[in-house]
């Protein structure tokens, strides 16, 4: 089950990045990044 949030929250976070590529907000970049930590964290460990 980790395994599937960590594929979930890494690829939520990819696509907040993408849609962030001028970012105008510091939070939602911060977002972004505790995504991506917290879905490569859950899939890979």
């Amino acid at each position: 089950m980790n395994r599937v949030v960590g594929f979930a929250l890494f690829f939520i976070g990819v696509g907040i990045v993408i849609g962030l590529l001028a970012p105008k907000c510091l939070v939602m970049a911060l977002i972004a990044a505790c995504c991506l930590l917290a879905g490569y964290h859950l899939f890979c460990c």
